[in-house]
């Protein structure tokens, strides 16, 4: 085969293949397989645009082949950049949103290290969100059954103490990750006046079902006790988690009735647990099913009081803490009206609270924290955090 007839089939199976993953940034993932490709599509989308653009190297327009590519790699590259088309859009509305959802208060930031100035910014797609480096050291805060649980604590001993403190509780369908799970964010809010601690927790199948809730409930307990000593202001707690982290965190914030919770912020996770079971996801995607048997013991028909004590929408009241919910419009594992529904009942009982809707967006698509949904999603938590921590 003549040199230019290979390179032009080599083209072409490239323009195809990065057609392909384009189009995942526009459709939902079929699989488990194509949504953590998604996950770079959506939010690495304006690298895939540029190797896009390479199928229009000199010598395209000389065979076929090469127009054909080159169509395609134009129509990947429009795809690829649609979901910062959106983020733009949405990054447009969001100060002046979050400002009439939350009281607006004076950043906790020093000079060094200031508030995100916009919620979107393109240069930051390539140079990052970058932060100090914060003292790191990880604790032990609870012994159950010869198993020790621990937490990393993140703090910035340059910013003035005590400090109001973020309880972060990781994802992984309450049976998987760690603490270490997407930590810029951990060392993002340390650097600007937060303490920092994300748990670990039980995890299912081997421990069910409110194991976790009351690790959770532990870590916060330990942390209080302790607030002297690690910096911390007792009186000035914020709950974030990311999918099953989220349903723990609205669990606990709604459940606890403790006035020292000033917030809680949910990533992607479910409310209820009954609308879970019935609403299920794609299975080549997500078994929904076995995931809720794992971490509740059975169906709704044999474990109804786990299914209810799990659904933090099942306690929704007028005492619940400001509320932000973090949800892709796509989502294929946990559905968005999962937040939907819950800012629904957020409403009816009065409580402050704020849906940011990224419609671009699949699950755990912060885990580019320098992408669209990373910088976004960081922008409306650190001006939440500003608004529920301030001193009154």
């Amino acid at each position: 085969m003549p040199h230019r007839a290979w390179f032009n089939w080599l083209r072409l199976s490239f323009a195809i293949l990065i057609f392909s993953l384009s189009l995942l940034s526009v459709f939902r993932a079929p699989t488990n397989f194509l949504w953590k490709l998604a996950i770079g599509a959506t939010e690495w989308g304006h690298i895939l645009a540029a190797m896009a653009l390479l199928t229009l190297l000199p010598g395209w327009r000389r065979s076929r082949k090469g127009w054909i590519a080159g169509v395609f790699g134009i129509v990947a590259a429009v795809l690829s950049l649609t979901p910062l088309m959106r983020a733009t859009l949405v990054a447009r509305q969001l100060p002046k949103q979050l400002h009439a959802a939350f009281i607006k208060t004076t950043l906790l930031a020093n000079d060094n290290t200031p508030a995100r100035p916009e919620p979107f910014v393109a240069v930051d797609l390539l140079r990052g969100v970058d932060s100090p480096e914060v003292d790191f050291k990880s604790l032990a805060y609870s012994q159950v059954a010869c198993q020790t649980l621990r937490l990393d604590l993140y703090q910035s001993f340059s910013l003035p103490r005590p400090a109001p403190c973020v309880i972060v509780i990781h994802g992984g369908s309450w049976r998987s990750g760690d603490s270490q799970q997407l930590s810029p964010l951990n060392t993002y809010l340390a650097a600007r006046g937060y303490v920092v601690a994300a748990i670990n927790y039980r995890l299912a199948p081997r421990w069910r079902f409110p194991a976790a809730r009351d690790d959770l409930i532990a870590a916060l307990n330990f942390l209080k006790a302790r607030a002297d000593s690690l910096g911390i202001d007792s009186q000035r707690f914020a709950l974030l988690g990311r999918s099953a982290g989220g349903e723990l965190a609205l669990l606990v914030a709604y459940t606890q009735h403790d006035p020292a919770i000033r917030g809680v912020v949910s990533f992607y996770g479910p409310t209820d647990m009954y609308w879970s079971w019935a609403h299920p996801g794609n299975p080549l995607v997500i078994d929904t099913h076995d995931i809720l048997k794992a971490y509740l013991g059975g169906s709704p028909q044999e474990f109804p009081e786990n299914y209810n004590a799990a659904s933090p929408i099942q306690f929704v009241n007028a005492s619940a803490p400001p509320t932000l919910l973090i949800h892709g419009g796509r989502d294929e594992l946990v559905s968005p009206r999962q937040s939907e529904r819950l800012a629904e009942r957020l409403a009816e009982a009065g409580v402050h609270h704020f849906v940011l809707r990224l419609p671009w967006a699949t699950h755990a698509g912060d885990f580019n924290f320098s992408g669209p949904f990373g910088q976004i999603s960081t922008y409306a938590i650190e001006h939440f955090l500003i608004a529920i921590t301030s001193k009154r």
